[in-house]
Order: C-alpha cells, then sequence, then structure tokens
C-alpha cells in the first residue's frame, strides 16, 4: 500500500517512483489518503502554481548558490526535488475522524487532521509495532502557520488541539514517533514530552497574539512583539527553524483580522513603485539616503537601513549602488536568522539583487498528472485565471459542455470579460454545446493536444456558434515564472 498523508507536493509528487499504476488499477496496490486530498493536491499547485514556484526561489533559496554564505539548508529538507511531479489517484479515502484498516496483515489507525499543516492531512497509529506516524504535523521544529512560498493560513489553534488529540489517543503507549520530515524519537515519556511542546507551541502562538492583538497590537507589529514562553524556547522541538515567530504572529492576526492594520492611512496605499520617489525627493535624492545606508550598516542597524534603501531601490531601480548595500544588509539580516525559511529569503533577495533572477531548473508545480487529476470545472476555473480579459471585453457566450463517458454536463459562460463554470448544469439556450469524452479532455489539459485540434478532428462534436470558445481560447496567456520580486532583477533576455 501507499499512505499519502497529506495533499502537499512533496509528499505525493514521487509516488510513480514507487508504484506502477497498472498495480494500482487492478487493486493490487491501494493508495490511501485523506478526505479531500485530490481536491487540494491539485487545486494549491494549479491555481497560483507559478506564483507559489517563484516565491519559493526565496523561501527555499533553491536557485541561491550553495556556500556557507548562501543556501545550507530548509529546515525540513536539504533541498527541493527539481522534476516533474506525478500523482495516481487514490483508491482510498480515509472519511472519518478515526478510521482503522488492516492492510496485508497491518493494522493502522488513521486521524484525520484536516486544516492543520495541510489542508487534508492525517496522522497513522501502528498499534501492533505501537508506532506512530505524526505525517508533518509534529516535526522537529515549529512549522509555518504561513508558508512564505504562499498558502492559505493555517488554524494554529486547530494545530494544536489535534496534537493533543495524538497525545491522548495514541502518545499514551506509542513507543516510537516518527514524522515525514525528521528523526523519530524513542520512549512513552520523550514522545509525550515532544507532543506538548508542540501542541503548546502553537496553543500559545494562537493565544498570545490575540491577546496582544486584543490589546491594539497590529499586523505591523506584532512580529515586534509576540515571543515564546521561556520553558517553551528553551526545547529543541519548539525552537525556529522553519516557521519564525516573526511570520507566523503576523499570520494569525491574519486569518483572524486580516491584512489591514485599521489605519485608514494604509487602506488604499501607494503601490511601492509609485510612493519611492516621493520619498526618495523628500530625503533629499539618492547620496543622502546611501550615506545614511552605509552609517546604519556599519553600526549594525540592519533592519533600519533597510527601511530606506529599499525605498530607494523601488524609485531607482536600475542604481546599482543602492542594489549593493540593500544586499549587504540583506545578507547580514539572513546571516542572524534561526529559521531557514527567513535566512533563505534574504539571501536569496541579496542574490537577486546582485545578480539578477538565476537561472536553473526550479521545481515544478504542476505536470500532466496533476493536470489530468482536475475537475473538468477546476480545468475551466483554471483557464479563467489565465485568461487576459481585456481581449475578450465585447466576446460573450453560453456553453453546454457534455461528457458522454461519464455522463458529467457543466455550463461555461464568458460575460463582462470573466469566465465561469457551473458543474451539473445546462443551459436551456446555449450558444453553443459541445460534446467530449472527459478522456479525451484530458489529453487537452495534459497539453498534448488542444481544444481547437480536438473540434476540428472530429473529436469534439460542436453544435451551434463556436467563435465564442474560440475567441476565449485565443485569450489564454502563459505565465513566466520570471517576473520581478524586488526591482531591477529581471533577467537579462
Amino acid at each position: 500500500a501507499v499512505v499519502h498523508s497529506h495533499s502537499h507536493i512533496d509528499h505525493f509528487g514521487g509516488v510513480r517512483g514507487l508504484v506502477d499504476e497498472a498495480d494500482v488499477v487492478s487493486g493490487k496496490v491501494p493508495i490511501i489518503v485523506p478526505e479531500g486530498f485530490l481536491e487540494h493536491a491539485v487545486a494549491e499547485n494549479v491555481y497560483a502554481g507559478t506564483a507559489m514556484i517563484r516565491r519559493s526561489f526565496f523561501q527555499y533559496g533553491v536557485l541561491t548558490p550553495a556556500s556557507p554564505f548562501g543556501h545550507v539548508d530548509q529546515a525540513i529538507g536539504k533541498n527541493v526535488a527539481a522534476g516533474t511531479p506525478s500523482l495516481i489517484a487514490p483508491t482510498m479515502v480515509i472519511t472519518q475522524d478515526i478510521e482503522e484498516h488492516v492492510i496485508d496483515g497491518v493494522a493502522m489507525v488513521f486521524h484525520s487532521t484536516p486544516g492543520t499543516e495541510a489542508p487534508a492531512e492525517m496522522n497513522t497509529y501502528f498499534p501492533g509495532l505501537k508506532a506512530f506516524w505524526a505525517a508533518e504535523n509534529v516535526t522537529a521544529t515549529i512549522h509555518n502557520v504561513y508558508t512564505l512560498r504562499g498558502a492559505l493560513v493555517r488554524d494554529a489553534l486547530l494545530w494544536s488541539k489535534k496534537i493533543g488529540e495524538a497525545l491522548y489517543l495514541f502518545g499514551q503507549e506509542a513507543e516510537v514517533m516518527f514524522a515525514s520530515h525528521s528523526w523519530p524519537r524513542w520512549g512513552t515519556d520523550r514522545i509525550q514530552e515532544v507532543l506538548r511542546s508542540q501542541r503548546d507551541a502553537y496553543a500559545h502562538l494562537n493565544n498570545g497574539v490575540l491577546h496582544l492583538a486584543n490589546q491594539g497590537v497590529t499586523i505591523n507589529e506584532i512580529h515586534n512583539r509576540y515571543t515564546q514562553p521561556r520553558s517553551l524556547q528553551a526545547q529543541w522541538s519548539a525552537r525556529s527553524y522553519h516557521g519564525s515567530e516573526q511570520h507566523n504572529s503576523r499570520a494569525v492576526i491574519n486569518r483572524y483580522l486580516g491584512y489591514w492594520d485599521g489605519n485608514p492611512a494604509t487602506l488604499i496605499p501607494l503601490s511601492p513603485g509609485d510612493s519611492a520617489p516621493l520619498f526618495v525627493e523628500m530625503m533629499g535624492g539618492s547620496d543622502p539616503i546611501l550615506d545614511k545606508g552605509r552609517e546604519l550598516y556599519e553600526e549594525g542597524r540592519y533592519l533600519e537601513a533597510v527601511e530606506i534603501l529599499n525605498k530607494l531601490v523601488y524609485a531607482e531601480p536600475e542604481n546599482e549602488s543602492a542594489k549593493a548595500l540593500l544586499a549587504d544588509n540583506f545578507e547580514q539580516i539572513g546571516y542572524q536568522q534561526e529559521s531557514s525559511s527567513v535566512r533563505n529569503s534574504f539571501l536569496a533577495g541579496a542574490y537577486e539583487l546582485r545578480s539578477r533572477i538565476p537561472s536553473g531548473v526550479p521545481p515544478s508545480a504542476s505536470g500532466p498528472d496533476l493536470m489530468r487529476a482536475l475537475t473538468t470545472e477546476m480545468f475551466f476555473d483554471s483557464l479563467a485565471i489565465r485568461l487576459d480579459s481585456t481581449q475578450v471585453e465585447d466576446v460573450a457566450f453560453i456553453a453546454n459542455i457534455k461528457h458522454p463517458d461519464t455522463g458529467e454536463e457543466l455550463i461555461v459562460e464568458l460575460s463582462n470579460a470573466t469566465l465561469t463554470t457551473q458543474a451539473g448544469f445546462q443551459a436551456a439556450d446555449p450558444d453553443v454545446t459541445v460534446s467530449i469524452d472527459r478522456l479525451d479532455l484530458e489529453s487537452v489539459m495534459a497539453g498534448d493536444t488542444t481544444f481547437t485540434d480536438q473540434i476540428a478532428t472530429g473529436v469534439a462534436t460542436v453544435e451551434g456558434d463556436i467563435t465564442g470558445i474560440q475567441a476565449m481560447f485565443g485569450a489564454l496567456i502563459e505565465f513566466d515564472l520570471l517576473f520581478e520580486l524586488l526591482p531591477g532583477t529581471a533577467p537579462t533576455r
């Protein structure tokens, strides 16, 4: 059997290296997943995949040169895989809070933990071995309540409660606890100690941040105010090697209160590139800013130096002196970080300021398997994200989509330069009806052919006016991964 603990790509993307799909289809090898696995696995990596990968250049430092002064580690792993991820559809879905199954004579107790480290996740206990697999819910570090590559903010309080459940469900007798990104812990006493420290760390994060928020501390201040209790700081398993107090604390406020700090001055802010020239003008131009930046750097006041140099770089993206000095400060801040995510972000930023966006093979968030795993509704939703609405201002259509092989029916509608899809419905008077087997559409989804070619060859049959759909497909763009996160860093083409 193959058990996917959760819906993040590093926990299922190598499945074809473990099992032949024919054995899965035949029923010889089951693939067991938590409820919601397939939906979250594909949606997270397809809808915002390009932006997530680009941001991962910073969090994981994936293309930052390896050295003591560059990429060293990613806390819960040494690096990320650079290849095409795979996915085989699961055959068994765990839907209950607790489910017990015997697979090839091995008893397994599945503990559902949705909304913790991943939207779909589960722990697994092996009672015959007294072994507890904590998925990625309990590792050798505090994790990310908000991951810097970008994802939905996680629920720290719920996370703590699911760890508490595991403590009392399995921690009373387990003799070994292991996790997907960490070494095992041996002995019931040690397992309980680690479970309690992790439970308390996430619970205190949630409660401590809201304690301050309810006294007026804002999302722009909380990272400078919130600290863990000394007793947790003294425990290795509760240190911030991956997540950090700084960005996790802001995440808690964002989850409950959103990004606005309550000050109208920040409600409709100028974009950085628009506000920066005004600041530079008022500070007397670039020379005084550079002089002050060097002074602050020499005094070790790196965050203050970044405050003014960042504005100068936004105002003058090709000012190499400004970018180099900002990079110097980024480096010094990065060297001081316990969290590899934060360290990598500062050092990757420094590298791009000096050398522009690096070349190389980045990790992939998608691939043919993931695209084929999309529902038809999700596929058209992904096209809606790629649609350049300015090109279809005067285009409108209502299309019925039918899959004869599966019986699925959908309405795809383009109106107000917006593409929407509704599964399970058919319009009474559509502009066009397209019939295509789901299996044939999957060839389009995987990039093996195009929708237009399927129509031209008769694989898809059409009744009505197809020009609107053709205009829609003609207005789709391919996202460029190498967009700037810092001004003046675009690669030389």
